[in-house]
């Protein structure tokens, strides 16, 4: 209706252009918002206060103007001018059941668009370092950032999937070294052990398949272990591999594909870092002090100038962040969306600033930044901290292992990035209205096994002879279905636009929950067949939607439970 309702508003600024009364380079963006009370309408527009100035009339008066010359449309009942001069429009009942046909025709392609028009946008997320298993926070990363992908596809953008591997610098090492102080039998409580090594059981894992010479299959190498406890470059690459299969492994049990797996190492190795410094020298943004050189980030708003070579000499991290994401832009991404922790807040002005200092042409605020706030694992109401296995955190496939994909994936995007997450596994695991992936998996479950009962009845239910019947969902939880589905493609839409899946998560609880209530209250199956095919039609249209939703998410939508 917004759409539609936004080309009767153009027909109308037309006429009076025509008239003489707007300028005839009008070209307004044309705002259109659901009123928060029924009473002043179902729809509302501004158009006239935004255009008031340029016509040189009161809003009120032009706002009569416009509605005056808006078209006649059997699905606007009438207008109503309210304060200052907003145009308030009033719905008719069968604006409202349209959403079912549209439903049901479409399908799975329902609340999709061509917002993005098959523009280029990449999101990358977890991005995690080849040192240890995902844990939980790497877990809302590719919650999010899967989910990302998935609304900006439905909304017509050619979206590329990425993950960064760290696998240069002091973490690979200090990884190295954990392993190889194993493969000598050196135990994480020996003073010998690495001041910084990683002491989860992992390692110890990895130490003995490197010393029985076994192969690794990763993503893009194969690599066999020599056994020979002094190599520590073979170890690196050993140990790299390894934990980049083992990260494999928790991402396929989560669902979540990449398209495409940089290396940080392979900007070293193809001078993508040295070619960057050479440019931002170039560019005059540079300067030597205390023997270190810096990039003098205050003039593209950081609050103060960067390290970018150290001065016992080797690169700082942000400076590889550079040229990957000039990387990014020298691939002809018009969007790039980071979702990364909150850890990374830092870096966000100084990637920004190092690349406006390149000159390319990269807009201001590119790239975007998605920064989640840490989740806290809780079990019988105290928290979950410590893995045997990790030694330190809760694996992201443990979690999984214990509460399921799908309540792990619901759980971990359901609210805010911004916000600190509290995952309950109690809840999790729990089969009660309290626990939101079940509550919403129930509606779509409940709405299919209306169709089992049908057939059990020996009722024939045929969509196109249901849709004539549309007339006769007159209850007031109807109508708050009908409006509740009318606005999904709007969610779908905002949620890509602002990076915000959450949003769509808290819109299938408010829609399971009206459709709760609607099926608590009323006989679906009753006698008279007109009334029976419009609830039909209208419980298969909640189901649809609930599994175009979830399926957005990740998240499954069974059929019995």
């Amino acid at each position: 209706m917004k759409e539609q309702l936004t080309v009767l508003l153009q027909q109308a600024l037309d006429t009076l252009i025509a008239q003489g009364v707007l300028p005839a380079d009008t070209r307004p963006q044309i705002q259109i918002d659901r009123s928060r009370d029924k009473r002043h309408g179902d729809l509302a527009c501004n158009i006239a206060l935004a255009l008031a100035k340029a016509a040189k009339r009161k809003p009120r008066e032009l706002a009569e103007l416009i509605c005056d010359a808006l078209p006649a449309d059997p699905l606007v009942t009438r207008t109503e001018i309210a304060g200052p001069g907003f145009i308030n429009f009033f719905l008719s009942a069968d604006s409202n059941q349209a959403v079912i046909r549209r439903i049901l025709e479409q399908g799975r392609t329902f609340g999709t668009s061509t917002t993005g028009a098959g523009r280029k946008v990449q999101v990358e997320f977890v991005s995690a370092n080849p040192t240890g298993p995902l844990h939980v926070g790497h877990g809302r990363g590719a919650a999010v950032g899967d989910s990302l992908c998935r609304l900006l596809a439905a909304t017509g953008w050619h979206v590329a999937s990425e993950f960064y591997y760290n696998d240069a610098g002091a973490q690979i090492d200090n990884l190295a070294l954990s392993v190889q102080a194993r493969c000598r039998n050196v135990s994480p409580d020996d003073p010998e052990w690495p001041q910084d090594g990683y002491r989860g059981d992992y390692i110890r894992d990895l130490a003995q398949a490197y010393l029985r010479g076994d192969t690794v299959d990763a993503e893009d190498r194969h690599v066999t272990g020599s056994g020979r406890a002094d190599d520590l470059d073979d170890i690196r690459q050993f140990a790299v591999a390894y934990l980049r299969r083992e990260q494999d492994l928790d991402l396929k049990a989560f669902a979540v594909h990449f398209d495409e797996y940089f290396l940080e190492s392979s900007l070293y190795r193809q001078g993508a870092v040295e070619a960057t410094v050479e440019r931002l020298i170039g560019n005059g943004h540079c300067y030597e002090r205390d023997g270190a050189l810096w990039l003098r980030t205050t003039d593209f708003g950081d609050d103060k100038d960067r390290v970018m070579r150290k001065r016992e000499g080797g690169y700082t991290y942000f400076l590889p962040d550079v040229a990957y994401h000039l990387n990014k832009w020298q691939r002809g991404f018009e969007r790039v969306i980071n979702e990364q922790g909150a850890d990374h807040h830092s870096t966000v002005t100084r990637v920004r600033a190092g690349l406006q200092a390149l000159d390319q042409g990269i807009p201001e605020g590119w790239p975007e930044y998605v920064l989640h706030q840490m989740v806290t694992v809780m079990r019988d109401g105290a928290e979950v901290k410590l893995s045997k296995r990790a030694g330190s955190y809760l694996t992201l496939r443990e979690l999984i292992d214990e509460v399921g994909r799908d309540a792990t994936r619901f759980f971990l995007v359901a609210r805010a990035a911004n916000s600190q997450l509290t995952f309950d596994i109690d809840l999790a695991l729990s089969q009660s209205n309290d626990n939101p992936v079940y509550y919403i998996q129930y509606a779509h479950a409940r709405s299919c096994s209306v169709m089992r009962k049908l057939e059990e009845q020996g009722w024939q239910w045929q969509p196109q002879s249901a849709l004539q019947h549309l007339d006769q969902l007159q209850e007031e939880h109807e109508k708050s279905l009908l409006r509740q589905l009318d606005r999904y493609p709007e969610v779908v839409e905002n949620a890509a636009l602002h990076s915000e899946p959450h949003t769509l998560a808290n819109y299938l609880r408010d829609l399971a929950g009206d459709f709760h209530t609607w099926y608590n209250a009323h006989k679906m199956l009753v006698e008279e067949e007109a009334v029976r095919d419009a609830r039909v039609a209208l419980s298969q249209a909640v189901g649809q939607v609930i599994a175009n939703g979830l399926d957005l998410l990740g998240v499954s939508a069974p059929e019995v439970m």
